[in-house]
């Protein structure tokens, strides 16, 4: 027998629930219809370049209302207007300062600083490791830079900064000066130091830079006017002699040491040594199983000598390195493999040779290194 229903009564709709339902046919539409578009996700927008340093990335997106935005504007370099010259300063040239650093000391800031070169045409950039000693590096180089660029006087504060993190792990754990001197670790830790320095290099570098300036963090006294000493020279590659400062016991008071054994020239020995070793191996410098015999700027001082007597060098150190900008503009970079048997700034400067360019040493003129 069949059953006879009575009327149905349907649920009256709640307002709220009208409002969802119509957001959510417009979204299906706004999806359906600008698929087709030329837009771009969230995250592809966010890596457009904005940084004055770098040309504008972002991609022109064509309009779903109807009008046409402005494209993106093109940018025109001109390398040939960019000088780089013996007189810096009176040419307004950029320098870009290059910093890795996997400690903070505040000798270092403070003697940046104090460089008297025009703060407005330096651009400092740092590259810093993924580590517990490289966040605590970052926080404290955070704390000077804000407090520079924020509350100093408009002639302290620089150009512009920049500061990237490692996208690979040290190969190191500690960076205490014992451990990172090891012979046995020299292969990796410089291996990812070239790699730290080409990552901060090819990212910074801009078309308007003039000369490079490579400063390692525990470079904590310098000359003040040290960018203008050493481009006077108007050398391609030059450096400086880095020394230490420390207690003589012997002497009873406060005395001086060469640091830097990177800067040298070559030796038959070392040339010998190195046609007799493998594809991937090294020489090392300033190491008593290594001798190569090679002529070490560290010991050519001269107490009270010529502060611009140049002598020319085959390899070099990075502790304070002003390079002018084409040098690497025409590809001369860090090796962190075995280029003819060197790596890293020695490497460097024999890749920068073999596209002919010289490197120069100044013996006499001296920065110095922190002292653990």
């Amino acid at each position: 027998m069949a059953r006879t229903m009575g009327p149905v009564r349907l649920k009256k709709t709640s307002p709220t629930t009208v409002a969802v339902g119509a957001a959510l046919c417009i979204f299906i539409l706004y999806f359906l219809l600008g698929s087709s578009t030329s837009d771009f996700s969230a995250s592809r927008k966010a890596t457009a370049a904005l940084h004055p340093l770098s040309p504008p990335t972002s991609p022109f997106r064509q309009s779903t209302s109807g009008g046409k935005p402005k494209p993106p504007p093109v940018m025109r370099y001109n390398l040939n207007n960019v000088t780089i010259t013996g007189n810096p300063v009176e040419n307004n040239e950029n320098i870009l300062v290059l910093t890795p650093m996997a400690r903070f000391y505040q000798g270092y800031w403070d003697n940046l600083l104090q460089l008297t070169y025009p703060h407005e045409l330096i651009t400092l950039g740092f590259i810093i490791p993924k580590n517990r000693e490289g966040n605590a590096a970052y926080a404290e180089l955070d704390k000077q830079i804000t407090k520079t660029q924020k509350f100093a006087p408009e002639k302290d504060r620089f150009k512009s900064i920049i500061i990237l993190r490692q996208d690979f792990e040290p190969p190191l754990s500690s960076q205490d000066e014992a451990e990172r001197h090891k012979m046995q670790n020299q292969m990796p830790r410089r291996a990812a130091m070239a790699k730290a320095r080409n990552s901060l290099l090819f990212t910074t570098l801009g078309p308007a830079t003039s000369w490079v300036l490579w400063l390692d963090a525990d470079i904590i006294e310098t000359p003040p006017t040290l960018i203008q000493d050493l481009a006077h020279h108007d050398r391609p590659l030059i450096v400086p002699n880095c020394f230490q400062r420390y207690y003589n016991g012997e002497k009873k008071k406060m005395d001086e040491r060469p640091y830097d054994f990177n800067n040298w020239q070559d030796s038959p020995t070392a040339q010998k040594m190195a046609s007799e070793m493998g594809a991937d191996d090294i020489l090392l410098e300033g190491y008593r199983d290594m001798p190569t015999y090679r002529t070490l700027m560290a010991y050519m001082e001269e107490n009270g000598g010529d502060v611009h007597q140049e002598v020319p060098l085959d390899g070099v150190g990075g502790t304070a390195l002003l390079v002018k900008a084409d040098v690497h503009r025409d590809g001369a970079m860090f090796p962190p493999f075995s280029f003819y048997h060197l790596i890293e700034t020695e490497g460097f400067a024999k890749m920068a040779k073999r596209l002919g360019w010289q490197a120069t040493g100044l013996p006499n003129y001296k920065v110095y290194h922190y002292n653990e």
